[in-house]
């Protein structure tokens, strides 16, 4: 449940003629009171005799019997209520019930005080109410209603218990500005999957991934197909921007703008600027060694899916063990790449990956202030993934987005833990939602490459040999991965390593050092991506592995040789 308290009014009659109207686009049906401070209000909505004039000289009283001198000039006070979509709908008796506990609750009507404002809630929707007060007690004194949102929202968490509604978490001012009844009406009326307010905050997220300048932003809107508008000073300096959908008109046939403020708090001009901040300290590609030679040339969307990779690979590091300003930078750097990942994505994964970003939107933004330039590494990941052009979904190609799309998993949950540890509830929630998409994500993406290793695992030899490699060097969850339906998979990868020069035991203690499983699903498959990232093997199996590298780590010993020998 959403309470939404809306700017302080002037005209008591003209909310009250929006409320009982037809509304902007002719969304409002059968407008009635469900509850008031008296029972004895009339209702312009249910009784023909009742007049909006009538309604508004009760609410009006107290504040007209003040001298002129004393009347407040904005008195009309106006919250919303809103139901989430999938909760019950609910009865006139109990939208009334939750209007009087919202008055009480903001300090509008305090239960039991008799010299209350006067108050009346409209019910003009399945699933929203509106209330309306002027804030001129009957004594003639103004009522306390100091943090009045935060009040109505932890009602709102009451409310939702109490009536077995869908819990939300309490915001924090950072989230982006819902859509209006409007604005979803219209959208609906369009047959719209989401209103354009939305739809221009995703495009307008994608434009800004890993973008490098004003110049390469405003190319990307205007790409995009977006109607774009900057705000110049007499000087000519630039001050911001709003943007339109081509389609998306008003009822005089005008583009309808939006500024970047009024779409996310971290979409206007001088925030998006704080991105291009250069870089704290210049970035290296972990387990690249000038001993160890790269596969053969790989360009184009698989090159710029590995080195996504890397960069996810290092920032979990940052994330965990940085500090807050670092960490913070790099979970809105998160967003950039996942913005990037799903708009240059395969058409069979397009659709989770999307969802994915849309998601981790919300987890994008707290108010820890991030320190920018520490997240250069995944912002040029997102400029290089943006640059590569739409992957192709298979190949080399297609097992490069399953690795990408199986780190970026573990980034996203180290994510989540991270705003759960600062109680940031609906970022934390946001992150476990874009977790889930990824997974569904994976799923598609990592179906046929793995299906190939799984097939070239099945050699019972070959898992013996490499089921002691395992346990020697993770004994403690051995057991655990070879119980899995991945461990074929795991096993061809492990003897892939071998026969290009690497030792398998030690990639393994590499590709688990600092690096949480506990989230994974499949820790097989998890071992899989990152141990033909560490040996620079080819993402797809099918591919042919390299003729030779070099590697400065020599093979362990086993313990037992020597006792073999003797």
């Amino acid at each position: 449940m959403i309470p939404r308290i809306h700017k302080m009014g002037t005209r008591t009659i003209g909310l009250i003629r929006y409320l009982y109207g037809p509304g902007t686009h002719e969304e409002h049906t059968d407008p009635h009171l469900v509850a008031a401070w008296d029972s004895l209000v009339p209702d312009p909505g249910r009784n023909p005799k009742a007049t909006y004039a009538d309604l508004q000289r009760l609410l009006d009283q107290p504040v007209e019997a003040l001298p002129k001198s004393r009347r407040p000039t904005e008195h009309v006070w106006h919250l919303s209520v809103r139901a989430a979509p999938e909760d019950p709908i609910l009865t006139d008796e109990q939208w009334g019930d939750i209007a009087r506990r919202m008055v009480a609750a903001t300090g509008i009507a305090p239960e039991g005080d008799t010299a209350a404002c006067r108050w009346a809630a409209v019910r003009h929707a399945d699933d929203h109410i509106h209330i309306i007060a002027t804030t001129v007690r009957e004594d003639g004194r103004r009522p306390r209603r100091h943090n009045e949102a935060k009040r109505s929202q932890a009602e709102a968490r009451l409310i939702e218990a109490d009536y077995g509604l869908r819990r939300l978490n309490t915001g924090d001012g950072t989230a982006a500005q819902r859509p209006t009844s409007a604005e979803r009406h219209k959208a609906d009326r369009h047959q719209r999957e989401r209103t354009p307010r939305e739809e221009l905050r995703e495009s307008v997220r994608r434009a800004a991934a890993g973008a490098r300048s004003e110049e390469e932003f405003f190319d990307r809107l205007t790409y995009a197909g977006l109607l774009v508008k900057r705000r110049v000073a007499p000087s000519g300096d630039l001050l911001g921007y709003t943007v339109a959908l081509p389609g998306d008109r008003n009822k005089h046939g005008e583009p309808v703008f939006y500024s970047g403020s009024k779409l996310a708090p971290d979409l206007s001009l001088p925030r998006i600027r704080e991105r291009w901040t250069q870089p704290a300290e210049p970035s290296s590609d972990e387990g690249v060694s000038p001993e160890q030679p790269v596969l053969p040339p790989v360009t184009g969307s698989a090159y710029a899916r590995r080195r996504a990779t890397t960069a996810t690979w290092q920032a979990l590091l940052l994330i965990n063990h940085g500090d807050d300003g670092t960490a913070a930078a790099q979970i809105a750097a998160v967003g950039e790449v996942l913005d990037a990942l799903a708009d240059t994505s395969a058409t069979h994964t397009r659709r989770e990956l999307r969802d994915a970003a849309f998601a981790f939107e919300r987890a994008s933004r707290s108010h820890v202030r991030a320190v920018r330039g520490h997240d250069h590494a995944l912002r040029q990941a997102a400029h290089d993934l943006v640059h590569s052009g739409p992957a192709l979904g298979r190949g080399e190609d297609g097992a490069t987005t399953a690795m990408l799309i199986d780190t970026a998993f573990f980034l996203v949950t180290a994510a989540a833990k991270w705003h759960a540890k600062k109680h940031h509830a609906q970022q934390a929630e946001a992150a476990h939602q874009a977790a889930e998409h990824l997974r569904a994500a994976y799923e598609i993406a990592a179906a046929q490459p793995m299906s190939v290793l799984h097939q070239r695992g099945r050699s019972l030899p070959l898992q013996r040999r490499q089921a002691a490699v395992l346990r020697q060097a993770l004994p403690e969850i051995a057991e655990q991965v070879l119980a899995e339906p991945g461990w074929p998979a795991l096993a061809a990868t492990l003897a892939d390593t071998q026969a290009a020069g690497h030792n398998p035991a030690h990639l393994l203690a590499e590709a688990t050092q600092h690096r949480e499983l506990d989230s994974a699903t499949s820790v097989s498959d998890v071992l899989v991506w990152r141990l033909r990232r560490l040996a620079h093997l080819p993402a797809d199996p099918a591919a042919s592995l390299p003729q030779r590298v070099v590697t400065t780590q020599p093979a362990p010993k086993a313990a037992n040789n020597a006792s073999r020998r003797r």
